[in-house]
């Protein structure tokens, strides 16, 4: 995987401005902060964010990839002030689960979620690298 950074722009923060990856290709479906047993761990975003992230590394993982192999991701979010106020616990998350800031990524607010009481939802999309 390659991130792009056209000449002169500055480093994105959180995120990279463009990935260039070759392989085999996984798409992890919107995940919603919730376990297994379809129960939210917690009412507030960022355990709902752990779990969604703990969920993609489970998908991923069924795939035989890992975190590292994300090269976009978009979070779906109910309240972009939630979002900012937990900004920096947010980032603690992500950083123990997915490990680095390689992806495209994408956050839009959105108006609701199909699922009663999630806080944010997210996708994903890994390669896994040719050998």
């Amino acid at each position: 995987m390659k991130t792009l950074l056209p000449p002169g722009w500055p480093l994105a923060k959180g995120y990279a401005h463009g990935v260039m990856a070759r392989g085999q290709m996984v798409f992890v479906a919107g995940q919603v902060g919730w376990d297994e047993k379809c129960e939210f761990p917690g009412d507030d975003i960022v355990t709902q964010a752990e779990q969604a992230l703990k969920n993609i590394v489970a998908i991923l993982a069924e795939a035989g990839a890992k975190p590292e192999h994300i090269v976009r991701m978009t979070w779906y979010l109910g309240s972009k002030e939630e979002y900012w106020a937990k900004q920096k616990e947010l980032g603690a998350v992500f950083r123990r689960l997915i490990g680095h800031y390689n992806a495209a990524m994408t956050a839009v607010q959105v108006a609701g979620f199909v699922e009663h009481g999630a806080k944010v939802e997210i996708e994903a999309t890994a390669v896994i690298p040719d050998a």
